[in-house]
């Protein structure tokens, strides 16, 4: 049994997919990075000022100024921007793995097969000899085609 899992463990499937994992975390760090950073500052000035990563509702009540300060007071929230922010780098990475996913299955499939040439001989039903396509009579049996 320890030979069975040690030969799984080292299988190239096994290796590919904790490679794919690891490059899958740091590049969904990237797009939350993205989202966080670059894209929703200016949608948020486009909204008034709105500060996306800051929106939420507090549920024991009390008002406090910042997420920081509410998280610093452990007072349960509804954290809307928090949530807002995560879906839209959920929608950027589930876009972009799309585009990854169908442009390595074009270079997957490579190029379209050629069709297959038009056959240039036929068999004579007399004597069951090749011909060409063109003949009108068979040069072994001589019979009409």
């Amino acid at each position: 049994m320890l030979s069975e899992f040690k030969k799984f463990l080292i299988s190239g499937n096994v290796v590919d997919m904790a490679v794919g994992f690891i490059f899958g975390a740091a590049f969904a760090t990237v797009v939350k990075s993205l989202v966080a950073n670059i894209i929703m500052p200016p949608i948020g000035l486009l909204l008034g000022g709105v500060d996306f990563s800051s929106l939420f509702i507090a549920l024991d009540g009390k008002e406090y100024v910042s997420l920081s300060a509410l998280d610093a007071a452990g007072a349960p929230a509804i954290k809307l921007g928090v949530f807002i922010n995560d879906a839209i780098s959920f929608t950027i990475l589930g876009f972009v793995m799309f585009m990854m996913v169908k442009a390595y299955n074009k270079l997957k499939a490579g190029e379209p097969a050629p069709e297959p040439a038009a056959p240039t001989t036929k068999t004579c039903p007399e004597c069951a000899m090749e011909i060409p396509v063109a003949a009108k009579t068979c040069p072994y049996c001589k019979s009409a085609q």
